[in-house]
């Protein structure tokens, strides 16, 4: 078992929408909406979430740091470099509406110090439900503006940055994980995740996940626990069990992108946002077998299944974990009110991620790469298989904590490939296909010549 411990808390705050949980697997989505539902469609909704935020850290002043976040801090105001991009970045920030401004005209996250004690904050809340509004990344809405500006594309791809998030985000992974998170999983009517409101919201929670409901918190040890709950038996079949033609959705996730003919090495950080898989694949050296490749991208919203599944029969052949960004987001896509749900194709060239390669059963395929893309707070990717080990068709593979995020399936290109994504086109407004679904089919090999 391989798990990169990184950024666990990607759902954190997750406040409302639950009723997505029990949504038809392709429905159209509500709008005006953002890409995976992880902020709310609403901005008066994120703005009055971030005053709630920001107004105790006000009235208590100059509280300590948690040691983690005292680091950070320390790092920015020791390095001359960082220190003027984390500053210059809420100097970019427009000084109109919606930047996320306060009633006086003033930015509701006004200098990194400010961020920085916002952010302390939250590493010490469990998520509540609440029916109002969805806040899926709260630290990602802390930084939602200043991460869009040029100082802060710049930051936020810096190394030594994304080191300390990382271990500012294991911290929040070792509160999420303990019993003490299980204190917002109870009826509580105004907090509790089983509270009447909630059931009503999620109505086939209990038949659709494993759970007891006699049991405190329904049987979950933690809020990770509840959040990587499981499909109970026969919820989600695997398509076409015995037919090694028919691939099989690896996640819970709504179709994004198809590209063919996907370069060895391109501009990924230009406005179309190209794949470039020698950057994707983290200069493997086994890029070069896809330089032609078919890409198929889909993403998780933060209130969906997160485990990733097997899309065909075959052996593991390699797996990496690979390090990376977390708050970065193309510059060419401008001030994204959901960022980075517009640079869903740029992150997978730079944030952290997990790399699968299977050798398929089926000659037609041969070898495949899945990647597992991390967006923001979520960027814990856990492979629960090793190298050497035969799956089959919708066995587990890994998982991710704690929320939505992105994935690919990159096929060689030789592989005639033809997508069934359930009479819907890429893009952000699809809606989810369940996972081990059938999403395409591909051709026999052609017969070698005799």
């Amino acid at each position: 078992m391989k798990m990169n411990r990184i950024g666990i808390a990607g759902t954190c705050l997750l406040i409302s929408f639950v009723a997505a949980w029990a949504a038809p697997a392709v429905a159209p989505p509500p709008a005006p909406s953002r890409v995976g539902q992880r902020l709310p469609a609403d901005q008066q909704v994120l703005t009055q979430w971030i005053d709630r935020q920001a107004q105790p850290v006000a009235e208590a002043g100059e509280a300590p740091l948690l040691p983690v976040v005292q680091e950070l801090q320390d790092l920015i105001e020791s390095d001359p470099v960082l220190f003027m991009l984390f500053t210059q970045m809420f100097e970019q920030v427009p000084r109109k509406p919606p930047y996320l401004n306060d009633p006086t005209g003033q930015p509701q996250i006004r200098d990194y110090p400010h961020m920085l004690r916002v952010l302390n904050q939250i590493l010490t809340q469990a998520p509540a439900f609440n029916q109002t509004g969805l806040v899926g990344f709260p630290i990602n809405a802390i930084l939602d503006w200043p991460m869009g500006t040029p100082a802060g594309a710049t930051a936020f791809l810096d190394p030594r940055v994304n080191r300390q998030l990382k271990k500012i985000l294991n911290h929040w992974a070792a509160f999420l994980s303990s019993p003490e998170s299980c204190a917002v999983l109870t009826d509580d009517p105004d907090t509790g995740w089983f509270s009447a409101t909630a059931q009503e919201a999620m109505p086939t929670f209990v038949a659709d996940f494993v759970c007891d409901p006699a049991l405190p918190h329904y049987g979950f040890t933690s809020w990770d626990d509840f959040f990587t709950r499981t499909f109970r038996e026969g919820r989600r079949p695997v398509a076409n069990a015995d037919d090694d033609a028919i691939v099989a959705n690896a996640c819970e996730s709504a179709p994004y992108r198809v590209a063919r003919n996907v370069q060895l090495r391109d501009t990924f950080w230009i406005k179309a946002q190209p794949y470039s898989l020698t950057h994707m694949l983290a200069n493997d050296p086994w890029a070069s077998r896809f330089e032609g490749a078919t890409v198929y991208q889909a993403f998780l919203s933060a209130l969906s299944y997160h485990r990733w599944h097997s899309p065909v029969s075959g052996t593991i052949v390699k797996t990496r974990l690979i390090d990376g960004s977390y708050y970065a987001e193309a510059l060419s896509a401008g001030y994204d009110p959901a960022g980075p749900n517009d640079s869903q194709s740029y992150i997978t060239q730079v944030a952290a991620r997990a790399l699968v390669f299977i050798e398929a059963d089926n000659p037609a395929i041969g070898l495949m790469a899945c990647l597992f893309v991390g967006m923001a707070e979520v960027s814990s990717n856990e492979i629960t298989v090793s190298e050497g080990q035969h799956v089959e068709k919708g066995e587990q593979l890994g998982m991710f904590h704690f929320g939505g995020s992105t994935h690919c399936l990159i096929f060689r290109p030789q592989v005639q490939i033809e997508f069934d994504l359930h009479g819907q086109e890429p893009g952000p407004h699809s809606a989810n296909i369940p996972v081990r679904a059938r999403i395409a089919t591909v051709a026999p090999a052609p017969a070698a010549a005799p």
